[in-house]
Protein backbone atom coordinates (compact mmCIF):
# COMPACT_ATOMS: atom_id res chain seq x y z
CA UNK A 1 0.00 0.00 0.00
CA UNK A 2 0.80 3.39 -0.72
CA UNK A 3 0.00 6.71 2.01
CA UNK A 4 0.99 9.91 2.69
CA UNK A 5 4.10 10.28 4.70
CA UNK A 6 3.79 12.16 8.11
CA UNK A 7 4.33 15.65 7.25
CA UNK A 8 5.92 16.91 10.44
CA UNK A 9 8.15 15.26 13.32
CA UNK A 10 7.13 15.18 16.74
CA UNK A 11 8.88 17.53 18.77
CA UNK A 12 11.70 15.73 21.62
CA UNK A 13 10.61 17.13 24.59
CA UNK A 14 7.33 17.26 26.91
CA UNK A 15 4.62 19.39 25.47
CA UNK A 16 1.43 20.39 25.26
CA UNK A 17 1.27 21.10 21.49
CA UNK A 18 1.26 24.33 21.54
CA UNK A 19 1.73 25.75 17.58
CA UNK A 20 3.72 28.74 17.54
CA UNK A 21 3.58 29.77 14.28
CA UNK A 22 3.45 29.25 10.84
CA UNK A 23 6.87 27.70 10.19
CA UNK A 24 5.63 24.50 12.80
CA UNK A 25 2.81 23.40 9.91
CA UNK A 26 5.75 24.40 7.19
CA UNK A 27 5.67 21.27 5.40
CA UNK A 28 9.29 19.35 5.66
CA UNK A 29 10.94 17.14 3.20
CA UNK A 30 10.94 13.81 4.52
CA UNK A 31 14.73 12.09 5.14
CA UNK A 32 16.15 9.53 3.02
CA UNK A 33 16.55 6.44 5.08
CA UNK A 34 19.69 5.08 3.16
CA UNK A 35 21.56 8.03 3.17
CA UNK A 36 20.24 9.44 6.72
CA UNK A 37 23.42 9.10 9.28
CA UNK A 38 20.93 8.77 12.22
CA UNK A 39 19.63 5.51 10.70
CA UNK A 40 23.11 4.53 9.15
CA UNK A 41 24.38 4.35 12.99
CA UNK A 42 21.31 2.98 14.69
CA UNK A 43 20.96 0.49 12.04
CA UNK A 44 24.83 -0.55 12.19
CA UNK A 45 24.57 -2.90 15.07
CA UNK A 46 21.41 -4.77 13.33
CA UNK A 47 24.11 -5.28 10.55
CA UNK A 48 26.66 -7.06 12.52
CA UNK A 49 23.83 -9.13 14.11
CA UNK A 50 22.81 -10.60 10.61
CA UNK A 51 26.57 -11.62 10.13
CA UNK A 52 25.33 -14.69 11.92
CA UNK A 53 26.01 -17.48 9.84
CA UNK A 54 22.16 -18.68 10.43
CA UNK A 55 21.52 -15.24 8.50
CA UNK A 56 23.43 -15.03 6.02
CA UNK A 57 22.81 -18.59 4.63
CA UNK A 58 19.38 -17.30 3.55
CA UNK A 59 21.22 -15.37 0.98
CA UNK A 60 23.41 -18.04 -1.05
CA UNK A 61 25.42 -15.35 -2.59
CA UNK A 62 26.48 -13.32 1.01
CA UNK A 63 26.96 -16.77 2.62
CA UNK A 64 29.68 -17.55 -0.61
CA UNK A 65 31.75 -14.14 -0.02
CA UNK A 66 31.44 -14.52 3.69
CA UNK A 67 32.84 -17.83 3.73
CA UNK A 68 34.97 -16.68 1.29
CA UNK A 69 36.15 -13.55 3.64
CA UNK A 70 36.36 -16.29 6.67
CA UNK A 71 39.13 -18.25 4.28
CA UNK A 72 41.28 -15.20 3.02
CA UNK A 73 41.42 -13.78 6.96
CA UNK A 74 42.81 -16.82 8.01
CA UNK A 75 45.00 -16.99 5.29
CA UNK A 76 46.58 -13.04 5.83
CA UNK A 77 46.92 -14.42 9.48
CA UNK A 78 48.69 -17.31 8.43
CA UNK A 79 50.84 -15.73 5.76
CA UNK A 80 50.15 -12.27 6.00
CA UNK A 81 50.44 -9.76 2.44
CA UNK A 82 49.48 -6.67 1.52
CA UNK A 83 47.87 -8.79 -0.97
CA UNK A 84 45.63 -11.01 1.09
CA UNK A 85 44.44 -8.13 3.89
CA UNK A 86 43.40 -5.91 0.91
CA UNK A 87 41.08 -8.75 -0.43
CA UNK A 88 39.80 -9.54 3.12
CA UNK A 89 38.82 -6.02 3.86
CA UNK A 90 37.12 -5.71 0.80
CA UNK A 91 35.38 -8.78 1.23
CA UNK A 92 34.14 -7.95 4.66
CA UNK A 93 33.09 -4.52 3.63
CA UNK A 94 31.04 -6.16 1.16
CA UNK A 95 28.88 -8.41 3.48
CA UNK A 96 28.82 -5.57 6.12
CA UNK A 97 27.18 -2.78 3.45
CA UNK A 98 24.84 -5.68 1.62
CA UNK A 99 23.89 -6.48 5.55
CA UNK A 100 23.36 -2.93 6.26
CA UNK A 101 21.62 -2.03 3.63
CA UNK A 102 18.66 -4.65 4.68
CA UNK A 103 18.44 -3.21 8.61
CA UNK A 104 18.14 0.11 7.26
CA UNK A 105 15.34 -1.41 5.22
CA UNK A 106 13.78 -3.53 8.54
CA UNK A 107 14.24 -0.45 10.58
CA UNK A 108 12.58 1.96 8.84
CA UNK A 109 9.01 0.75 10.24
CA UNK A 110 10.85 0.70 13.40
CA UNK A 111 12.09 4.40 13.19
CA UNK A 112 8.68 5.59 12.28
CA UNK A 113 6.66 3.82 14.86
CA UNK A 114 9.06 4.77 17.88
CA UNK A 115 8.43 8.57 16.26
CA UNK A 116 4.63 8.30 16.95
CA UNK A 117 5.52 6.64 20.02
CA UNK A 118 6.92 10.02 21.04
CA UNK A 119 4.46 11.91 19.68
CA UNK A 120 2.18 10.21 22.37
CA UNK A 121 4.46 9.76 25.46
CA UNK A 122 6.14 13.66 25.26
CA UNK A 123 2.23 15.09 25.00
CA UNK A 124 1.16 16.55 28.65
CA UNK A 125 -2.63 16.84 29.89
CA UNK A 126 -4.02 18.57 32.23
CA UNK A 127 -6.53 16.11 34.15
CA UNK A 128 -8.95 17.81 36.32
CA UNK A 129 -9.55 16.09 39.69
CA UNK A 130 -13.52 15.50 40.61
CA UNK A 131 -14.69 17.32 37.93
CA UNK A 132 -18.59 17.55 37.74
CA UNK A 133 -21.11 19.25 35.22
CA UNK A 134 -20.87 23.40 35.93
CA UNK A 135 -17.60 22.75 37.94
CA UNK A 136 -15.24 26.27 37.33
CA UNK A 137 -12.70 25.62 35.46
CA UNK A 138 -10.54 29.01 36.63
CA UNK A 139 -10.32 27.53 40.31
CA UNK A 140 -10.41 23.41 39.25
CA UNK A 141 -7.64 21.61 40.43
CA UNK A 142 -5.78 20.11 37.46
CA UNK A 143 -2.33 18.35 37.34
CA UNK A 144 -0.27 17.47 34.49
CA UNK A 145 0.42 13.85 33.65
CA UNK A 146 1.65 11.99 30.23
CA UNK A 147 -1.03 11.66 27.45
CA UNK A 148 -0.28 7.87 27.73
CA UNK A 149 -1.29 7.75 31.43
CA UNK A 150 -4.46 8.75 30.35
CA UNK A 151 -7.60 5.93 30.97
CA UNK A 152 -11.01 5.86 30.10
CA UNK A 153 -13.74 8.47 31.97
CA UNK A 154 -10.51 10.57 32.93
CA UNK A 155 -11.58 13.83 32.29
CA UNK A 156 -8.88 16.60 30.65
CA UNK A 157 -8.72 20.24 29.84
CA UNK A 158 -7.85 21.60 26.71
CA UNK A 159 -7.63 25.37 25.30
CA UNK A 160 -7.03 27.26 22.45
CA UNK A 161 -3.77 26.50 20.47
CA UNK A 162 -3.24 22.72 22.46
CA UNK A 163 -3.48 19.34 21.36
CA UNK A 164 -6.00 16.58 22.34
CA UNK A 165 -4.41 14.11 24.32
CA UNK A 166 -6.79 11.07 23.81
CA UNK A 167 -9.42 10.51 21.79
CA UNK A 168 -12.72 11.64 23.74
CA UNK A 169 -15.79 12.92 24.12
CA UNK A 170 -16.63 16.56 24.88
CA UNK A 171 -18.27 17.13 28.08
CA UNK A 172 -18.47 21.09 28.64
CA UNK A 173 -17.60 23.57 26.25
CA UNK A 174 -17.74 23.80 22.47
CA UNK A 175 -14.30 24.81 20.41
CA UNK A 176 -13.39 24.69 16.68
CA UNK A 177 -10.54 21.94 16.01
CA UNK A 178 -8.50 20.95 13.54
CA UNK A 179 -8.90 17.58 12.14
CA UNK A 180 -6.33 17.76 9.18
CA UNK A 181 -4.11 15.27 10.80
CA UNK A 182 -6.86 12.77 11.02
CA UNK A 183 -8.82 13.97 8.35
CA UNK A 184 -6.97 16.19 6.01
CA UNK A 185 -9.61 18.48 5.55
CA UNK A 186 -8.28 22.14 6.45
CA UNK A 187 -11.43 23.32 7.55
CA UNK A 188 -11.91 23.55 11.14
CA UNK A 189 -15.33 21.88 12.58
CA UNK A 190 -17.13 22.68 15.53
CA UNK A 191 -17.13 19.89 18.39
CA UNK A 192 -19.51 20.38 21.26
CA UNK A 193 -21.18 18.88 24.03
CA UNK A 194 -24.16 16.52 23.76
CA UNK A 195 -25.09 15.83 20.00
CA UNK A 196 -22.99 14.52 17.50
CA UNK A 197 -20.48 16.40 17.41
CA UNK A 198 -18.97 16.05 20.93
CA UNK A 199 -16.45 13.16 19.66
CA UNK A 200 -12.85 14.33 19.63
CA UNK A 201 -9.78 12.64 18.34
CA UNK A 202 -5.96 12.23 19.73
CA UNK A 203 -3.40 14.44 18.25
CA UNK A 204 -6.09 17.02 16.73
CA UNK A 205 -5.24 20.45 17.68
CA UNK A 206 -8.04 22.75 19.64
CA UNK A 207 -7.56 26.74 17.84
CA UNK A 208 -10.11 28.61 19.47
CA UNK A 209 -11.85 28.35 23.03
CA UNK A 210 -11.59 25.46 25.45
CA UNK A 211 -13.31 22.03 26.01
CA UNK A 212 -13.36 19.75 28.49
CA UNK A 213 -12.92 15.94 27.29
CA UNK A 214 -13.76 12.57 28.78
CA UNK A 215 -11.14 10.10 27.47
CA UNK A 216 -13.13 6.99 25.80
CA UNK A 217 -10.18 5.14 24.34
CA UNK A 218 -8.09 2.40 26.57
CA UNK A 219 -4.74 2.55 26.60
CA UNK A 220 -3.15 1.16 23.70
CA UNK A 221 -6.33 1.36 21.58
CA UNK A 222 -6.54 5.03 20.73
CA UNK A 223 -6.60 6.53 16.78
CA UNK A 224 -2.50 7.11 17.08
CA UNK A 225 -2.00 3.56 18.28
CA UNK A 226 -3.50 2.48 15.71
CA UNK A 227 -1.13 4.71 13.32
CA UNK A 228 1.35 2.78 14.88
CA UNK A 229 0.53 -0.76 14.39
CA UNK A 230 -0.01 0.17 10.58
CA UNK A 231 3.23 2.04 10.56
CA UNK A 232 4.93 -1.10 12.41
CA UNK A 233 3.23 -3.31 9.41
CA UNK A 234 5.20 -1.81 6.92
CA UNK A 235 7.80 -4.64 7.38
CA UNK A 236 9.67 -4.71 4.77
CA UNK A 237 9.14 -7.85 1.84
CA UNK A 238 10.78 -9.37 -0.45
CA UNK A 239 9.08 -8.31 -3.94
CA UNK A 240 8.80 -11.57 -6.83
CA UNK A 241 11.28 -10.18 -8.74
CA UNK A 242 13.57 -9.94 -5.70
CA UNK A 243 12.99 -14.03 -4.95
CA UNK A 244 13.02 -14.83 -8.63
CA UNK A 245 16.65 -13.02 -8.69
CA UNK A 246 17.08 -14.82 -5.77
CA UNK A 247 16.97 -18.51 -7.22
CA UNK A 248 18.95 -17.10 -10.35
CA UNK A 249 21.66 -15.65 -8.49
CA UNK A 250 21.79 -19.10 -5.77
CA UNK A 251 22.13 -21.30 -9.50
CA UNK A 252 24.92 -19.04 -10.85
CA UNK A 253 26.64 -19.11 -7.15
CA UNK A 254 26.36 -22.93 -7.47
CA UNK A 255 27.90 -23.57 -10.82
CA UNK A 256 30.82 -21.06 -10.01
CA UNK A 257 31.31 -22.68 -6.98
CA UNK A 258 31.63 -25.69 -8.93
CA UNK A 259 33.97 -23.93 -11.50
CA UNK A 260 36.68 -22.15 -9.24
CA UNK A 261 37.06 -25.38 -7.14
CA UNK A 262 37.81 -27.52 -10.49
CA UNK A 263 40.40 -24.98 -10.91
CA UNK A 264 42.84 -26.33 -8.53
CA UNK A 265 43.46 -29.70 -9.17
CA UNK A 266 44.03 -28.54 -13.39
CA UNK A 267 46.51 -25.63 -11.86
CA UNK A 268 48.25 -28.87 -9.83
CA UNK A 269 48.73 -30.67 -12.82
CA UNK A 270 49.81 -27.79 -14.91
CA UNK A 271 52.32 -26.89 -12.03
CA UNK A 272 50.30 -23.45 -11.50
CA UNK A 273 48.66 -23.78 -7.86
CA UNK A 274 47.17 -20.69 -6.85
CA UNK A 275 46.82 -19.04 -3.15
CA UNK A 276 42.92 -19.76 -1.35
CA UNK A 277 43.07 -15.31 -1.61
CA UNK A 278 43.32 -15.83 -5.38
CA UNK A 279 40.69 -18.21 -5.61
CA UNK A 280 38.42 -16.40 -3.71
CA UNK A 281 39.11 -13.47 -5.00
CA UNK A 282 38.21 -14.88 -8.51
CA UNK A 283 35.32 -16.39 -7.52
CA UNK A 284 33.81 -13.53 -5.71
CA UNK A 285 34.85 -11.46 -9.06
CA UNK A 286 32.53 -14.44 -11.45
CA UNK A 287 29.96 -14.56 -9.36
CA UNK A 288 27.22 -11.49 -9.27
CA UNK A 289 28.15 -9.99 -5.95
CA UNK A 290 26.95 -6.64 -6.73
CA UNK A 291 23.58 -7.75 -7.45
CA UNK A 292 23.47 -10.06 -4.23
CA UNK A 293 24.48 -7.52 -2.54
CA UNK A 294 22.92 -4.76 -3.56
CA UNK A 295 19.33 -6.24 -3.74
CA UNK A 296 18.10 -4.81 -0.67
CA UNK A 297 19.61 -1.43 -1.67
CA UNK A 298 17.80 -1.29 -4.82
CA UNK A 299 14.42 -2.53 -3.39
CA UNK A 300 14.91 0.68 -0.49
CA UNK A 301 15.91 3.20 -2.88
CA UNK A 302 12.80 3.09 -4.43
CA UNK A 303 11.17 2.88 -1.34
CA UNK A 304 13.51 6.35 -0.42
CA UNK A 305 12.59 7.97 -3.49
CA UNK A 306 8.92 7.74 -2.39
CA UNK A 307 9.64 8.90 1.26
CA UNK A 308 11.50 11.81 0.00
CA UNK A 309 8.22 13.07 -2.07
CA UNK A 310 6.09 12.72 1.40
CA UNK A 311 4.41 8.77 -0.17
CA UNK A 312 4.82 5.73 2.40
CA UNK A 313 5.62 2.57 0.34
CA UNK A 314 4.50 -0.11 2.80
CA UNK A 315 6.65 -2.69 1.31
CA UNK A 316 8.62 -3.19 -1.86
CA UNK A 317 5.58 -4.58 -3.49
CA UNK A 318 3.91 -1.76 -3.37
CA UNK A 319 6.52 0.01 -5.56
CA UNK A 320 6.61 -2.56 -8.26
CA UNK A 321 2.60 -2.69 -8.18
CA UNK A 322 3.30 1.53 -9.04
CA UNK A 323 4.51 0.20 -12.73
CA UNK A 324 0.56 -0.65 -13.01
CA UNK A 325 -1.15 1.81 -11.83
CA UNK A 326 -4.06 3.57 -14.07
CA UNK A 327 -5.91 5.23 -11.43
CA UNK A 328 -5.04 7.78 -8.61
CA UNK A 329 -6.81 8.25 -5.71
CA UNK A 330 -5.39 11.41 -4.28
CA UNK A 331 -6.73 13.23 -1.25
CA UNK A 332 -7.37 17.28 -1.84
CA UNK A 333 -6.10 18.46 1.28
CA UNK A 334 -2.14 19.09 1.33
CA UNK A 335 -1.45 16.87 -2.09
CA UNK A 336 -3.45 18.65 -4.07
CA UNK A 337 -4.26 21.97 -2.54
CA UNK A 338 -2.06 23.67 0.10
CA UNK A 339 -3.72 22.77 3.17
CA UNK A 340 -5.08 25.22 4.68
CA UNK A 341 -7.74 27.90 3.23
CA UNK A 342 -6.72 30.97 2.41
CA UNK A 343 -8.14 34.85 1.72
CA UNK A 344 -8.33 34.81 -2.09
CA UNK A 345 -9.85 38.13 -2.59
CA UNK A 346 -11.70 41.13 -0.86
CA UNK A 347 -15.04 42.11 -2.62
CA UNK A 348 -16.51 45.61 -1.25
CA UNK A 349 -20.21 46.68 -1.59
CA UNK A 350 -21.54 49.39 -3.79
CA UNK A 351 -20.55 52.30 -2.72
CA UNK A 352 -17.74 50.38 -0.42
CA UNK A 353 -14.00 51.34 -1.08
CA UNK A 354 -11.79 48.39 -1.47
CA UNK A 355 -9.11 49.86 0.68
CA UNK A 356 -11.47 51.19 3.42
CA UNK A 357 -12.50 47.30 2.97
CA UNK A 358 -9.06 46.10 3.25
CA UNK A 359 -8.16 47.73 6.72
CA UNK A 360 -11.46 46.83 8.35
CA UNK A 361 -10.81 43.24 7.55
CA UNK A 362 -6.97 43.51 8.62
CA UNK A 363 -7.88 44.63 11.77
CA UNK A 364 -10.76 42.51 12.52
CA UNK A 365 -8.52 39.40 11.45
CA UNK A 366 -5.63 40.69 14.09
CA UNK A 367 -7.00 39.00 16.71
CA UNK A 368 -7.86 35.79 14.64
CA UNK A 369 -5.32 33.40 15.21
CA UNK A 370 -6.65 30.53 12.99
CA UNK A 371 -4.52 30.00 9.45
CA UNK A 372 -7.83 31.57 7.78
CA UNK A 373 -7.38 34.60 10.18
CA UNK A 374 -3.76 35.02 9.71
CA UNK A 375 -4.32 34.54 5.67
CA UNK A 376 -6.31 37.75 5.64
CA UNK A 377 -3.56 39.73 7.29
CA UNK A 378 -0.29 38.46 5.07
CA UNK A 379 -3.56 39.19 2.00
CA UNK A 380 -4.10 42.81 3.40
CA UNK A 381 -0.41 43.75 3.90
CA UNK A 382 0.72 41.93 0.25
CA UNK A 383 -2.11 43.29 -1.84
CA UNK A 384 -2.90 46.17 -0.27
CA UNK A 385 0.79 47.08 1.65
CA UNK A 386 -1.49 47.66 4.92
CA UNK A 387 0.66 46.98 7.77
CA UNK A 388 -0.61 45.75 11.29
CA UNK A 389 -0.74 48.27 13.71
CA UNK A 390 2.46 48.01 16.33
CA UNK A 391 2.17 47.37 19.72
CA UNK A 392 0.43 49.77 21.95
CA UNK A 393 -0.53 52.11 18.36
CA UNK A 394 -3.99 51.73 19.27
CA UNK A 395 -4.38 52.16 23.19
CA UNK A 396 -7.92 52.54 23.66
CA UNK A 397 -8.40 48.68 21.40
CA UNK A 398 -10.84 46.27 23.12
CA UNK A 399 -9.95 42.99 20.63
CA UNK A 400 -12.06 40.18 20.03
CA UNK A 401 -10.36 37.04 19.28
CA UNK A 402 -12.31 34.49 17.25
CA UNK A 403 -14.83 32.20 19.23
CA UNK A 404 -16.16 28.91 17.99
CA UNK A 405 -19.73 30.06 19.46
CA UNK A 406 -19.70 33.48 17.63
CA UNK A 407 -17.75 32.35 14.46
CA UNK A 408 -16.57 35.80 14.40
CA UNK A 409 -13.57 38.34 15.24
CA UNK A 410 -12.63 42.00 15.51
CA UNK A 411 -11.72 44.67 17.49
CA UNK A 412 -13.99 47.78 19.51
CA UNK A 413 -11.70 51.09 19.12
CA UNK A 414 -12.70 53.95 21.36
CA UNK A 415 -11.13 57.32 20.92
CA UNK A 416 -11.30 60.29 23.90
CA UNK A 417 -14.33 62.08 22.93
CA UNK A 418 -16.28 58.77 23.75
CA UNK A 419 -16.66 57.73 19.95
CA UNK A 420 -16.97 54.21 19.53
CA UNK A 421 -16.10 52.19 16.39
CA UNK A 422 -17.04 48.38 16.22
CA UNK A 423 -15.73 46.09 13.28
CA UNK A 424 -15.99 42.61 13.07
CA UNK A 425 -15.29 39.91 10.65
CA UNK A 426 -16.90 35.96 10.40
CA UNK A 427 -19.06 33.98 9.06
CA UNK A 428 -21.99 34.98 6.93
CA UNK A 429 -25.07 34.22 9.02
CA UNK A 430 -23.48 35.33 12.03
CA UNK A 431 -22.61 38.23 10.91
CA UNK A 432 -26.23 39.25 9.81
CA UNK A 433 -27.24 38.23 12.75
CA UNK A 434 -25.05 41.00 14.18
CA UNK A 435 -25.75 43.49 11.70
CA UNK A 436 -29.37 43.42 12.58
CA UNK A 437 -28.72 42.78 16.41
CA UNK A 438 -28.18 46.81 16.22
CA UNK A 439 -30.70 47.62 13.97
CA UNK A 440 -28.85 47.71 11.00
CA UNK A 441 -30.06 46.28 7.42
CA UNK A 442 -27.92 43.80 4.68
CA UNK A 443 -28.28 44.50 1.40
CA UNK A 444 -29.68 41.82 -0.58
CA UNK A 445 -25.94 42.13 -2.74
CA UNK A 446 -24.34 40.64 0.48
CA UNK A 447 -26.45 38.02 0.00
CA UNK A 448 -25.86 37.06 -3.41
CA UNK A 449 -21.55 37.55 -3.26
CA UNK A 450 -21.79 35.52 -0.54
CA UNK A 451 -24.16 32.59 -2.20
CA UNK A 452 -21.97 33.32 -5.96
CA UNK A 453 -18.60 32.67 -3.54
CA UNK A 454 -20.38 29.28 -1.80
CA UNK A 455 -21.14 27.96 -5.43
CA UNK A 456 -17.77 28.79 -6.60
CA UNK A 457 -16.53 26.19 -3.89
CA UNK A 458 -14.75 28.92 -1.89
CA UNK A 459 -16.07 29.99 2.01
CA UNK A 460 -17.73 33.42 2.27
CA UNK A 461 -16.91 35.69 5.26
CA UNK A 462 -18.30 39.01 5.70
CA UNK A 463 -16.72 41.99 7.21
CA UNK A 464 -18.93 44.28 9.19
CA UNK A 465 -18.49 47.91 10.70
CA UNK A 466 -21.05 49.71 13.17
CA UNK A 467 -19.88 52.99 14.16
CA UNK A 468 -21.41 56.88 14.46
CA UNK A 469 -23.04 56.05 10.93
CA UNK A 470 -24.51 53.32 12.36
CA UNK A 471 -24.22 48.85 11.72
CA UNK A 472 -23.50 47.75 8.05
CA UNK A 473 -21.71 45.77 5.94
CA UNK A 474 -18.54 46.71 4.43
CA UNK A 475 -18.22 43.46 2.08
CA UNK A 476 -17.10 39.97 1.88
CA UNK A 477 -13.34 38.22 2.02
CA UNK A 478 -13.67 35.10 -0.02
CA UNK A 479 -11.45 32.20 1.53
CA UNK A 480 -10.60 29.40 -0.68
CA UNK A 481 -8.06 26.40 -1.00
CA UNK A 482 -5.47 27.28 -2.87
CA UNK A 483 -3.93 24.68 -6.11
CA UNK A 484 -1.02 23.85 -5.91
CA UNK A 485 1.20 25.85 -8.36
CA UNK A 486 2.29 23.00 -11.39
CA UNK A 487 -0.41 20.87 -10.20
CA UNK A 488 -2.85 20.67 -13.64
CA UNK A 489 0.39 20.53 -15.59
CA UNK A 490 1.46 17.03 -13.66
CA UNK A 491 -2.17 16.04 -13.75
CA UNK A 492 -2.11 16.46 -17.69
CA UNK A 493 1.13 14.71 -17.60
CA UNK A 494 -0.44 11.66 -16.00
CA UNK A 495 -3.25 11.73 -18.28
CA UNK A 496 -0.53 10.98 -21.15
CA UNK A 497 0.78 8.17 -19.14
CA UNK A 498 -2.44 6.37 -19.22
CA UNK A 499 -3.26 7.26 -15.51
CA UNK A 500 -7.13 8.72 -14.74
CA UNK A 501 -6.78 10.84 -11.51
CA UNK A 502 -9.66 10.64 -8.69
CA UNK A 503 -10.16 13.32 -6.04
CA UNK A 504 -11.55 12.25 -2.50
CA UNK A 505 -12.29 14.69 -0.32
CA UNK A 506 -14.83 15.56 2.69
CA UNK A 507 -15.91 18.98 0.76
CA UNK A 508 -19.53 19.46 -0.52
CA UNK A 509 -20.19 18.29 -4.21
CA UNK A 510 -19.78 22.36 -5.54
CA UNK A 511 -16.20 22.45 -3.53
CA UNK A 512 -15.06 19.33 -4.94
CA UNK A 513 -16.22 20.15 -8.03
CA UNK A 514 -14.68 23.45 -8.32
CA UNK A 515 -11.40 22.35 -6.95
CA UNK A 516 -11.54 19.76 -9.39
CA UNK A 517 -12.00 21.82 -12.56
CA UNK A 518 -9.47 24.15 -11.34
CA UNK A 519 -6.76 21.43 -10.61
CA UNK A 520 -7.58 19.68 -13.77
CA UNK A 521 -8.80 16.29 -12.38
CA UNK A 522 -10.15 13.67 -14.14
CA UNK A 523 -13.05 12.78 -11.18
CA UNK A 524 -13.84 13.15 -8.06
CA UNK A 525 -15.36 11.74 -4.57
CA UNK A 526 -17.29 14.53 -3.01
CA UNK A 527 -18.39 13.88 0.95
CA UNK A 528 -16.35 11.09 1.88
CA UNK A 529 -15.34 10.23 4.96
CA UNK A 530 -12.61 7.54 6.56
CA UNK A 531 -15.49 4.51 6.35
CA UNK A 532 -16.04 5.17 2.65
CA UNK A 533 -12.27 5.81 1.67
CA UNK A 534 -11.82 1.96 2.99
CA UNK A 535 -14.28 0.56 1.12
Amino acid sequence: MLHAAPEKAPPSGPRRGKRTGPEQRARRRAPSGLFEPAQLVRSFPEALRKLHPRVLVRNPVLFVVSVGAVLTTLSALLHPTVFTWVISLWLWLTVVFANLAEAVAEGRGKAQAESLRRARTDTVALRLEHWSYGTNLATARTEAVPASELKPLDVVVVGSGEVIPADGDVVDGVAAVDESAVTGESAPVIRESGGDRSGVTGGTAVLSDRIVVRVSARPGHSFLDRMIALVEGAARQKTPNEIALNILLASLTIIFVLVVVALQPMGEYADATQSTTVLVALLVTLIPTTIGALLSAIGIAGMDRLVQRNVLAMSGRAVEAAGDVNTLLLDKTGTITLGNREAAALIPLPGIDERQLADAAQLSSLADETPEGRSVVVLAKERYGLRAPAEGELANARWVPFSAQTRMSGVDLRWGNGAVCAIRKGAAQQLIEWVQMYGGQVPSEARLHADAVAASGGTPLLVAVHDWNGPRVLGLIHLKDVVKDGIRDRFAELRRMGIRTVMITGDNPLTARAIAEEAGIDDYLAEATPRTNSR
